[in-house]
């Protein structure tokens, strides 16, 4: 029998877990929802739940930032998705117990970010045990992020993910990458990560400012279908968090 490989098998449960796309335009899009595959508590290892946590962190930043975004992305994931996400964000620190319990941890901010040495050990065996960081900055968080960051993976540099990744494409297709919400210096949205093996552990969206985009309509001058593309990004970010522990 020939082995199936890691990527193939992450493949594979995209395609099974995946949530359809809606149909239409992105100006259409918003009235047009699909139904998912089914995932159940087997699915995810013990202890896990089907939660998205935001980063509280020490250093000056604002953490809390784009209150509605994390309330409006896990409305998205409970009504275009037949996941059974917890309905309200769980704030964490690294040093929490509740950090075991969550599935996709967000964390934001335009400002300094600093973790402590204690802090640095639990985020890198929270993410090797399966854990999964998103990283949006908001406008000022990138030098510090970066720093502390290689504190975590002194040996594991942020790369490119590659436009053939998963991310791009388990349920919404982003061909060109990360959509561009906030202008911030005017560079193409980028997407960096930290990989371990073949897992995708941490997605850094810098240059995109996915969270602005997450918050309610008429927050920001951004059109609706701005809102819209950043929640499927969103989408997906979360599905990869779910697939890539399923299949570890």
């Amino acid at each position: 029998m020939n082995r199936i490989s890691r990527p193939r098998r992450l493949a594979l449960a995209a395609t099974a877990l995946a949530t359809v796309v809606a149909a239409g335009t992105l100006a259409s899009a918003t009235a047009s929802v699909g139904h998912a595959a089914r995932t159940t508590a087997a699915d995810v290892p013990e202890r896990a739940r089907l939660a998205v946590g935001r980063l509280q962190y020490d250093g000056g930043g604002d953490w809390y930032g784009n209150p509605s975004s994390l309330t409006n992305l896990i409305d998205a994931l409970r009504t275009r998705t037949t996941l059974e996400v917890e309905p309200v964000e769980q704030r964490v620190r690294l040093t929490d117990d509740r950090l075991w319990d969550v599935t996709f941890l967000h964390m934001t901010g335009h400002g300094e970010v600093r973790f402590s040495d204690t802090e640095v050990e639990r985020l890198r065996e929270w993410l090797l045990r399966g854990g999964f960081l998103h990283a949006d900055d908001n406008y000022g968080l990138d030098a510090s992020f970066r720093r502390e960051i290689a504190r975590v993976f002194p040996d594991r540099p942020l790369v490119d993910v590659p436009l053939s990744h998963p991310i791009y494409n388990v349920v919404y297709p982003f061909p060109k990458g990360l959509p561009k919400i906030h202008e911030h210096d005017g560079g193409a949205p980028r997407g960096h990560g930290i990989f371990v093996g073949d897992r995708l552990v941490i997605f850094y969206s810098h240059e995109s400012d996915l969270g602005n985009g997450w918050e309610d309509v008429g927050t920001y001058n951004d059109p609706p279908e701005k809102h819209e593309q950043a929640l499927r990004m969103g989408v997906n970010l979360f599905m990869y968090a779910v697939i890539s522990r399923t299949t570890m």
